[in-house]
C-alpha cells in the first residue's frame, strides 16, 4: 500500500456490492473494475452485531476470480476472529472490523496480518477515536462510518467531517513520527454532492454503494458515476 500526504491526496473508490444486483454479481464486479474502481467493498453483516444479514466467505471466493483489484472486507459481525481465516482463504486482501466486536483488538489485528491480509479498524459514528491510542502501529486502514451500520442507502451524517479531520491529523502525526502509512476510508451516504468535503476533510478512500450501483445507464452507468465522483472530489482549476 502506498499513500501520499494529506496535502496531495489520492482518491480511491470502493463500490460496495451491498447495492449490487446479486443475481449478476460476477458481472457486476467485473463492470465496476472496468469502470475504474480501485477496490471491491464487501459488507458482511450477521443480524447480530448489526440488524441485517448479508454475505459470507463463499460469496467472496466466488467473486475473487472475476476481479484483479483488492477485495476490501468489512466485518460487521460479532465475534470476528473465527471468520478471519475463512475470508483470507476466500481471497480477501483487506479485512476491517469494529473494535466493539472483538474482546482483544490487538490480537484480532495480528490475526488478520498472520493470514496475509491488510488490517484495519472501523469506527461507528458514536465510537471514540481514543480506541486508536495503542494500535496505530498495527493499522493499514481506518474506516469511518458516516452512517450507522446495517443498511445501504442511508444519508451521510455531517458530524463525520469533524471526526475525519481529527483522525487525519492523528494519521499524519503518526507518519511524521516515522510510522507506516494508513488509508483513511469513509463509508455511508457518499455522493457527488458531498464527496469533495469528505476528501477535503482527509479521506483518501471512499465507499459508494447506491450512488454507483443505482446509476442510470442514461448518465453513463458505472463509468459515468465514478468519473463524476472523481471530478466532484478533486475538481480541476
Amino acid at each position: 500500500m502506498t499513500m501520499t500526504s494529506a496535502s496531495n491526496p489520492v482518491l480511491r473508490l470502493a463500490p460496495s456490492i451491498l447495492s449490487a444486483d446479486f443475481a449478476r454479481l460476477g458481472e457486476e464486479v467485473r463492470a465496476i473494475q472496468s469502470a475504474g474502481a480501485d477496490l471491491v467493498h464487501f459488507d458482511v453483516m450477521d443480524n447480530h452485531y448489526v440488524p441485517n444479514l448479508t454475505i459470507g466467505p463463499l460469496v467472496c471466493e466466488a467473486i475473487r476470480p472475476h476481479v484483479t483489484i483488492p477485495i476490501d472486507v468489512h466485518l460487521m459481525v460479532e465475534p470476528v476472529d473465527a471468520l478471519i481465516p475463512l475470508f483470507a482463504r476466500a481471497g480477501a486482501n483487506i479485512i476491517t472490523f469494529h473494535p466493539e466486536a472483538s474482546r482483544h483488538v490487538d490480537r484480532t489485528l495480528q490475526l488478520i496480518k498472520e493470514h496475509g491480509c491488510k488490517a484495519g479498524l472501523v469506527l461507528n459514528p458514536a465510537t471514540s477515536v481514543a480506541c486508536l491510542d495503542h494500535v496505530m502501529d498495527k493499522l493499514d486502514m481506518l474506516l469511518l462510518m458516516s452512517v450507522n451500520p446495517g443498511y445501504g442507502g442511508q444519508n451521510f451524517i455531517p458530524g463525520t467531517l469533524a471526526k475525519l479531520r481529527s483522525v487525519r491529523a492523528r494519521i499524519d502525526s503518526h507518519m511524521a513520527a516515522g510510522g507506516q502509512s494508513i488509508w483513511l476510508e469513509v463509508d455511508g451516504g457518499v455522493k457527488t454532492d458531498n464527496i469533495r468535503k469528505i476528501v477535503q476533510a482527509g479521506a483518501d478512500t471512499c465507499v459508494a454503494g447506491s450512488a454507483v450501483f443505482g446509476a442510470p445507464d442514461a448518465d453513463g452507468g458505472y463509468h459515468g458515476v465514478m468519473n463524476a465522483l472523481r471530478r466532484a472530489a478533486c475538481p480541476g482549476p
